[in-house]
């Protein structure tokens, strides 16, 4: 979405509203549409296609709509959407209206719980609906309570306001109305949602004062408010009233007001290319846009001590090029392919190999309390619970503290009891991950200890934990995550050996596997060198198969949950990771000459146990593919292998699960797949 106070044709407003779309099309949407301001005062003009963005492009190209007109100042909204309510079709395409005249229209990430019980309110009170969407309902309901108040029209944010005090569930919802021209709202509560703000000149200040409402609905003084935030983490201090005037109005650095541009969006990807100035806003926000000047709300009055009474302006880091594919083909296999890089951006600037020591500045103040906790609980979804069981040991080894891994659903499901002195962990590569999010808050309100692995910056996990570490991988722009596997990995392990650093008898252990960390980007390459025979592999033996089982134990447990994890998602096989150890007791009976297996025998302590296994299934007639090191000799000639270099037993599974990634990959080419965007995923789950 865009509104701006410089002059545009309506030609460059839907470039850069479809642009922004594209931008956001890896997370594996299946429609999308805008709205734009019309030719008379009111009118509004929609486009919506089912599929790709290209096909909204060819949409608007194809129309008789005037796209030389200009605009000194306008709102514009667009929309990719996953279907949640209804199947993708054009009529539950966003944006969603309130009526044929459109006098509200709205998009909406997230779900509304309650959508139901109001669209049943609803038709009872006379109004029709067009589509199967919980956020027609909202859209409606904004109709409905403005219509109801004629003799006092509140302002746009009021009236958003009340309609968020009737909703339930998640959302990010930016409305624009016919009544209210040029002006946008935009809220959120569980869902992402940023402001990027682009300008000619430099800003006078960079952030914006959040304005609380008294309880005779009056704005408190600002002075009144400490600036304090989850973990004590600093915002900048609050200046004279002058400047809070100044930040809502966004002046420049010689006190002028200037032409500005607001971008709302769920991503940054999808503003990069207009500006790096962007700011978060938080659970209950309401920001409201007019003239130039942003205004933050609140939804709640009571904000507790955890409410930043600022939202900083920050600048991203990414840049556009970091988004593209360059000479891949796919994101997915770019993303691979980075695998070197983003390993040593994990680490940079936290391991002195000189030294052998671990520095993670954002968990440094509260070492002593983490190694207090009488436990650690994991807690994650998906790629994110695997990196969790691929560091469980080493937790344990190393820091011989209780450790448990919990999918963060199941954790909710239960009510899993967490005390004062636990230590919760949660990882997620986008930070947004829905389940995860409300398992943090179950875990905050408990008391205990949170802390958020994750790879974006300003994410609702990385903001409301009270520590954490950036895993620092780059965007991953691939639906399946491969890099963001491997980073979260590495952090993972990096903090288990920070907390170790006290215990003098576990010094050897740490070195041992700091040395194996400073090989570790040389010996991914060496493994993604051998790409060539893994293409051969889904091409040949397995180009036709329906099934296939990933076994292994240890450490490699978790590489074949993810293994199998990544050929489901997206060339769509069944595969299923095994633990070898529990053979025996059920998925012998699958092994026949007939079914495809992938056993994982890396040597470590554990080698002849995954030996037994072997023989146990070649006994069956089984012909497995085995993941083996390089210069082991103990493999049976005849086996077809995939070889990679030796390491660090704990380090292993960096290396073994890079050609099962590579393997998913080719599997899912060679069928024609989508890579990118497999069906029915999408890359941040914002939704339970």
């Amino acid at each position: 979405m865009v509104t701006d106070s410089r002059l545009q044709d309506r030609k460059t407003i839907c470039e850069i509203l479809v642009n922004g779309l594209s931008r956001q099309e890896y997370r594996g949407y299946d429609s999308a549409g805008i709205g734009i301001d019309g030719d008379k005062k009111g009118e509004a003009f929609f486009f919506k296609e089912v599929g790709k963005v290209a096909g909204l492009r060819k949409l608007i190209a194809e129309s008789n709509v005037d796209t030389s007109k200009t605009f000194l100042s306008q709102v514009s909204i667009a929309h990719t959407r996953w279907a949640t309510h209804g199947p993708p079709s054009v009529v539950n395409c966003h944006p969603l209206k309130s009526d044929p005249k459109a006098d509200f229209m709205v998009v909406h990430n997230g779900i509304v719980t309650n959508a139901a019980a109001l669209r049943l309110l609803l038709q009872k009170r006379g109004f029709k609906f067009e589509s199967e969407t919980d956020t027609e309902a909202v859209a409606i309901l904004t109709k409905y309570i403005y219509d109801s108040q004629p003799d006092k029209r509140p302002s746009f944010t009021e009236l958003v306001k009340t309609v968020l005090k009737e909703l339930e569930g998640s959302f990010a919802f930016v409305f624009k109305s016919s009544h209210y021209p040029n002006e946008v709202v935009t809220a959120r509560r569980g869902s992402p949602l940023l402001i990027g703000v682009k300008t000619e000149k430099k800003l006078k200040v960079d952030f914006v004062d959040v304005e609380f409402a008294s309880p005779e609905g009056e704005n408190k003084s600002m002075d009144a408010l400490a600036p304090t935030s989850p973990g004590g983490l600093l915002v900048p201090p609050s200046g004279p009233n002058l400047l809070r005037t100044q930040s809502r109005a966004f002046m420049s650095e010689d006190g002028m007001p200037q032409p500005i541009e607001f971008f709302v969006a769920s991503d940054a990807a999808a503003i990069i290319e207009h500006t790096k100035r962007v700011l978060y806003l938080e659970d209950d926000d309401i920001a409201h846009i007019a003239e130039g000047e942003l205004h933050i709300h609140r939804l709640r009055r009571t904000d507790g001590p955890q409410v930043a009474s600022q939202r900083t302006i920050e600048t991203l880091e990414i840049e556009l090029a970091e988004i593209m594919k360059g000479k891949f083909d796919h994101f997915m296999q770019k993303e691979i392919y980075e695998q070197p890089e983003s390993a040593v951006n994990t680490m940079r600037g936290r391991v002195n190999f000189d030294q052998n020591v671990i520095t993670l500045g954002g968990l440094r103040a509260y070492l002593p309390i983490i190694r207090r906790g009488r436990r650690i609980v994991f807690c994650a979804c998906g790629t994110s619970y695997h990196s969790a069981i691929a560091t469980r040991a080493i937790f344990e080894e190393l820091t011989e503290i209780p450790v448990t891994v919990e999918l963060a659903s199941d954790f909710l499901d239960r009510k899993t009891p967490i005390f004062r002195d636990d230590v919760c962990v949660f990882v997620s590569q986008s930070g947004e991950t829905a389940d995860s999010i409300l398992a943090m808050r179950y875990c905050l309100e408990r008391g205990a200890l949170c802390v958020g692995v994750v790879n974006t910056v300003g994410s609702t996990i990385s903001r409301e934990t009270h520590c954490g570490v950036h895993i620092n991988a780059g965007p991953e722009i691939g639906v399946a995550s491969t890099k963001a596997y491997t980073s979260q990995y590495i952090a993972l392990l990096m903090v288990a050996l920070q907390l170790s650093e006290d215990r003098i008898s576990m010094m050897e252990r740490r070195k041992q596997i700091i040395e194996g960390l400073h090989a570790l980007p040389s010996q991914i390459k060496k493994v993604l060198d051998g790409d060539r025979s893994l293409q051969e592999l889904a091409t040949g033996v397995l180009a036709n198969q329906r099934s296939l089982l990933i076994m292994g134990r240890g450490y490699q447990y978790a590489t074949c949950l993810e293994g199998a994890l990544k050929i489901k998602e997206i060339s769509y096989m069944h595969s299923e990771g095994i633990l070898a150890g529990e053979l025996k007791h059920g998925p012998l009976a699958l092994i026949d000459e007939n079914m495809p297996v992938i056993i994982i025998m890396t040597q470590d302590s554990l080698y002849p146990k995954v030996q037994s296994a072997f023989s146990q299934i070649t006994a069956r007639k089984a012909q497995p593919i085995v993941v083996c090191c390089e210069d082991d000799q103990g493999i049976p000639s005849g086996c077809k292998t995939i070889r990679v270099p030796k390491t660090v037993d704990c380090l292993q599974g960096l290396l073994n699960i890079i050609p099962l990634q590579l393997l998913s990959y080719h599997l899912a080419v060679r069928n024609g797949f989508d890579v990118d965007f497999p069906r029915n995923l999408a890359k941040s789950v914002t939704t339970e």
